[in-house]
């Protein structure tokens, strides 16, 4: 097997300067653009104008929270049993980011992206809705980007993340196909199933041209910002170990019924 050269094009270093897609670290990026800016250009390779960054921005700071859910548990447990190693709390959080929470994000992007390839139109959203709800229905799978447990009938942060889309210019045929597919869901099924925001930054981040293999981690950038906030409140405010308690008196308390 022939040799390969061994190589990256996202930064360099020598002892007195680092460079980032052709920036000086310390001269260009620090104090001089935003950790928005910052997550675009490792994206893009280079800094976005002000219609991408306020989209973008409006993108990933709409994930970074969610209150108490499964991820934000998982982070304040693990510090509960380990407050040594921030780092695995937030991992433990990030690990549990996938198709139920946070992480449906990338298969509504390959929904949109299959549906739509880049370069081509679609001439009726109503009708490739139609198709595509039929189709996960019938083959009885969830519609990602489909439905929440508590925001119902509408994800409010679906509607505010396409409010931005409308005034920078980024609501497009994906955005109309997904909200399309929200809608035929909806009218299929006969119950609430809202656009949820994985669906609607699915949407923007396609109309970004952004692949869908990546999404995912946009939403893992977004929401380890989020874990990180838990583990500080947790420092300051612990819940994890009275949670623990808790359950593991409701959970067992059978058993010690048995036994007065």
């Amino acid at each position: 097997m022939k040799d390969t050269q061994v190589k990256s094009d996202i930064a360099w270093a020598n002892p007195s300067k680092v460079v980032i897609h052709g920036l000086d670290l310390c001269n260009e990026i620090v104090g001089k653009i935003d950790f928005g800016q910052m997550t675009f250009l490792q994206l893009f390779a280079r800094l976005p104008d002000a219609r991408e960054l306020r989209m973008f921005n409006a993108m990933m700071v709409i994930l970074v929270e969610h209150g108490i859910t499964p991820s934000s548990l998982a982070t304040r447990f693990t510090y509960c049993g380990a407050p040594e190693a921030v780092q695995a709390a937030v991992a433990a959080g990030l690990l549990g980011l996938g198709s139920v929470f946070v992480g449906s994000l990338d298969n509504a992007a390959k929904l949109l992206q299959e549906a739509i390839p880049a370069n081509t139109s679609l001439a009726d959203p109503k009708v490739k809705a139609v198709e595509i709800v039929t189709s996960y229905r019938a083959r009885k799978e969830i519609i990602p980007g489909i439905g929440h447990p508590f925001h119902k009938p509408i994800d409010p942060r679906s509607v505010a993340l396409f409010e931005v889309a409308k005034e920078t210019g980024y609501y497009g045929p994906y955005v109309e196909l997904m909200d399309a597919i929200g809608k035929e869901a909806t009218l299929q099924s006969g119950r609430p199933l809202p656009l949820n925001v994985t669906g609607a930054m699915a949407a923007v981040a396609s109309e970004m041209g952004i692949t869908w293999k990546i999404c995912r981690g946009l939403a893992v950038a977004a929401r380890a910002v989020g874990l990180v906030g838990h583990v500080l409140e947790e420092m300051r405010q612990p819940m994890a170990e009275t949670l623990y308690l808790r359950i593991e008196h409701e959970a067992t308390k059978h058993m010690h019924e048995g036994q007065a």
